[in-house]
Parts: C-alpha cells; sequence; structure tokens
C-alpha cells in the first residue's frame, strides 16, 4: 500500500458539510492505508467520527417489516439488490425474497443480521 502523500486532517464532525467532507476524505483513503500505520489509524479514527455522527443524524428507523428494512439499508448505504446475493442467494432468491415471494430463512436472517447489521429482532417478524 503507497501512504498518503497529505496528512489527512481530523477534526470533529458538527454539520452537515463537515461530514460530507469526512465521508470524501474516507473515499479518497479506501485502498491506500494500511491498519496500524499512522495514516490506517486517521483512517479508522476518521470512520468512528463519521458512523457516530450517521448514527446520530440518520438513525435507522425501525420497522415490522423486515424487507421493507432491508430496501431500507441498500438505500442508506448504496447498495443495491445484487449486494444481497452473498446473503440470500442466487439474484432470483434475491428477487423472490425481496417481492416476498418466498421467506427468509434462518440462515439468510443470520447471514443479514451479521452482514449488514440489521438487528435480528426485525428481521424475524411476519410480514405479508
Amino acid at each position: 500500500m503507497q501512504q498518503l502523500s497529505e496528512p489527512v486532517t481530523i477534526r470533529p464532525i458538527k454539520t452537515e458539510a463537515d461530514y460530507e467532507d469526512a465521508l470524501a476524505k474516507l473515499d479518497g483513503m479506501i485502498g491506500r492505508v494500511e491498519p496500524g500505520t499512522p495514516d490506517g489509524n486517521r483512517y479508522e479514527l476518521l470512520a468512528s467520527l463519521v458512523e457516530a455522527y450517521s448514527e446520530a443524524n440518520y438513525p435507522i428507523e425501525p420497522s415490522n417489516d423486515p424487507i421493507a428494512m432491508i430496501e431500507f439499508v441498500l438505500e442508506v448505504r448504496g447498495l443495491t439488490r445484487k449486494d444481497l446475493q452473498p446473503f440470500i442467494g442466487t439474484r432470483q432468491r434475491v428477487w423472490d425474497i425481496m417481492e416476498k415471494r418466498r421467506r427468509l430463512t434462518l440462515p439468510m436472517i443470520r447471514c443479514l443480521a451479521k452482514g449488514l447489521n440489521i438487528p435480528t429482532d426485525v428481521l424475524v417478524q411476519e410480514y405479508e
């Protein structure tokens, strides 16, 4: 990995502009830093600040519909249904689940909970 040409300045995230700036800095650091190095430590610290701001300002609202929650998480994280394949299975299976033609199975629920950090109590809810 190469070292960053300029050190990244880290400061508290207090506004939406600070948040957007921090996200841009993180994006520029991806793949360019190694854990345990000064740049890697700055990356981890900045990621923690972004996560804290995100959780405080964009909380994931609980939903009784697990499919709606999965859709919400995809939207917030800029993911697509294709990104669900490692957790659910084939493209067809993902489509069936998301269109509510099939039910989530326990292994799918476990994978989604771990991989997307969605609370299991939401994923196990009954849905139409």
